[in-house]
């Protein structure tokens, strides 16, 4: 239990990446699957964020001197991070546009009418 208290950024993003995988799973409406993948991506970028962070080092910007290559943090995790971010963003804007198409065609949004409707 100790071990999940100091690890609470962790911990927190496996709570939520519970939270996405269930709505992912659970419900028929594609908003809400849309809403619950965009949900297991910002847990991803919680935890590798939390795992790059390293207290007493700073960002890798020389301001005041060179303080050898101990004194920063690795960049290359937070810069993953937010290349994942623009693709998330990306993937999201498309799936709502196919789920508009989708709305357009069939006259609704929920998967298994969807299916359905494509059988007939």
């Amino acid at each position: 239990m100790e071990r999940l208290l100091t690890n609470y950024y962790e911990t927190a993003s496996i709570i939520l990446f519970g939270i996405g995988f269930a709505t992912l799973l659970l419900h028929n409406n594609l908003i809400k699957k849309i809403i619950g993948l965009n949900i297991m991506d910002t847990s991803i970028f919680l935890f590798f964020i939390a795992k790059g962070y390293m207290e007493g080092k700073d960002a890798p910007i020389i301001v005041n001197g060179f303080k050898g290559v101990n004194g920063y943090i690795n960049p290359i995790p937070t810069s993953l991070m937010l290349t994942g971010i623009v693709v998330a963003v990306s993937t999201t804007a498309f799936a709502l546009a196919l789920t508009i198409k989708m709305h357009e065609k069939y006259g609704t949004i929920e998967l298994n009418e969807i299916l359905e409707k494509g059988a007939e």
